[in-house]
């Protein structure tokens, strides 16, 4: 065998164990940057090709943008910093037009080639090979072979055209990651400003006096990482509170998690708070992070936090304390960075008295207390309320609604035992009820818990039938309240026949009342 056959074998074995590990780098990462950048390593380092210049599309252009230059003495970075090529400029341009690979004997005897980079010797061949998926260009690749033999140029084109199809995958696989990431990155963005429009203190309505207290005190608490314990009654918003004051807190970029510590028992409360490990359990056919862990950063609501029995409470309290707990079946201590929000609507003083609730467990949780008022104690705030669901309905039914003066004057006039929740409930119904999407106080009938019964109306006998202030329906319903329902004594203070009022009732679609 002579000289020139064994140097072209041993070429072609340089070639072969290159191309195997240029296969193995670019299946072994999922980080294309680094992969690029190994696989124009190994081209200078094991297949005699250097200064490996890999140039792509521009994004939303038809011109080669130099993505990653091998470059062992140089910055990377600073070589290939903003250097582009258009179709058919230099070499590589051209390559990009043709869509075939050109290969030069030496640099200096091609007037086109256009050294941007500034690196490439005039007396050595260049190389430079299309990317392509099957007839588009996605890229061009291009290196110079460090020998001073045409004959062999075959063999290093030949090679690089290899590698090349190669790339060819990481590229696309590139592009869609970039392209999902992106896509998640502006759904995460839509979903955070969602998030906090959602829960900010806008949502919270009312301007009564008590209510700019709570305002002010949630600005305050929002600032710090103090334990908030919000107390109230049933309805009254203290989850809605909770969410303004993570979500205009320090930490809104961080979880927040929820837990409802009155619909777990024990074993199922410090398995969801804590995690559990691996078997620690019938059931438990994986680790699991509990909600502490989840929260991690963030912030952790516990909602009922009365209805813990005292068992538990002990083991709460180490982890408010310490910041540390073990999950179920370990004994792996786990800290973790946590802000505390609970809630409650138990008389906590009294359950220490009785025994039911840890007195250190208390003083723990009772760093700042809130106490968001019932409905009843801001009546004042009701219109602005009801006129806030309301809005909030008609999106939900993509219709307008309308609530009268008549509806809110009658519910003012009641004393609302399950707050903004009954008030809610009680506006969908009475929406749902509303074919026109008027809701006017015919449709407001408060079921309390002794069964379904009108809002008492102490005022109603004082509306003046006259009033200008009223509109023709209004005064019929009016008429039709103070007559205890009866059309014939309605019509009388109405100065109107039966058969009038009648007539009224029927175009007017008023859902007579049966008393």
């Amino acid at each position: 065998m002579d000289y020139s056959t064994k140097r072209e074998s041993h070429i072609a074995e340089q070639h072969l164990a290159a191309l195997y590990d240029v296969s193995s780098v670019l299946t072994n990462s999922l980080d294309y940057k680094q992969s690029v950048n190994k696989v124009l390593q190994v081209l200078h380092d094991k297949a005699m090709l250097q200064h490996a210049m890999l140039a792509l599309i521009a994004e939303n252009e038809q011109m080669l943008s130099v993505d990653t230059v091998h470059t062992p003495n140089h910055a990377n970075d600073s070589v290939a910093k903003n250097i582009r090529y258009r179709p058919g400029e230099g070499i590589v341009g051209t390559v990009l037009t043709q869509k075939q690979p050109i290969v030069l004997s030496k640099v200096s005897n091609d007037l086109r080639f256009a050294d941007k980079l500034d690196l490439y010797a005039l007396d050595l061949p260049f190389i430079a090979v299309p990317i392509k998926k099957s007839n588009e260009v996605l890229g061009v690749l291009a290196a110079q072979p460090q020998i001073d033999a045409p004959e062999k140029l075959a063999l290093f084109t030949r090679f690089l055209e290899m590698t090349a199809n190669l790339i060819a995958k990481s590229v696309l696989l590139a592009k869609d990651v970039a392209v999902q990431t992106d896509q998640l990155e502006a759904e995460r963005d839509r979903l955070r400003r969602k998030v906090r429009s959602n829960y900010s203190m806008d949502n919270i309505v009312g301007h009564s006096r008590v209510m700019r207290r709570v305002f002010e005190q949630i600005r305050l608490v929002s600032k710090w990482d103090s334990t908030v314990l919000i107390r109230g009654e049933s309805g009254t918003g203290k989850e809605l509170i909770a969410n303004a004051i993570h979500y205009n807190s320090p930490r809104a970029t961080g979880p927040f998690i929820k837990l409802n510590c009155a619909a777990l028992p024990d074993n199922l409360l410090e398995s969801e708070l804590f995690g559990h490990e691996k078997g620690a359990f019938t059931g438990a056919v994986k680790q699991r992070k509990g909600r502490f862990e989840m929260a991690d950063g963030g912030t952790l609501f516990l909602d009922e936090i009365g209805e813990i029995s005292s068992a538990f409470q002990a083991k709460l309290l180490r982890v408010l304390q310490e910041g540390e707990f073990e999950r179920v079946g370990s004994t792996q201590t786990i800290n973790v960075d946590v802000r505390i929000l609970a809630a409650t609507n138990r008389n906590l003083e009294e359950e220490v008295k009785q025994d039911r609730f840890r007195e250190d467990l208390y003083y723990r949780l009772n760093v700042m207390p809130m106490f968001p008022p019932p409905l009843r104690d801001r009546i004042e705030d009701l219109p602005d309320l009801a006129e806030f669901l309301i809005e909030k309905l008609a999106k939900q039914q993509r219709r307008k609604l309308q609530l009268t003066d008549g509806a809110i004057r009658m519910m003012m006039a009641y004393d609302w035992p399950g707050n903004v929740r009954q008030l809610e409930n009680l506006l969908e119904r009475a929406s749902v009820m509303s074919e026109s999407g008027v809701i006017d106080q015919d449709l407001i009938v408060i079921d309390g818990l002794d069964g379904p019964k009108i809002s008492p109306r102490p005022s109603i006998e004082k509306v003046n039938l006259e009033s200008q202030e009223m509109d023709e329906r209004e005064r019929v319903i009016a008429a039709l309240e103070q007559a205890g329902w009866v059309q014939a004594k309605a019509a009388r203070l109405l100065n109107m026949t039966p058969r009038q009022i009648a007539y009224r009732i029927q175009v007017m679609n008023i859902n007579v009342r049966q008393l």
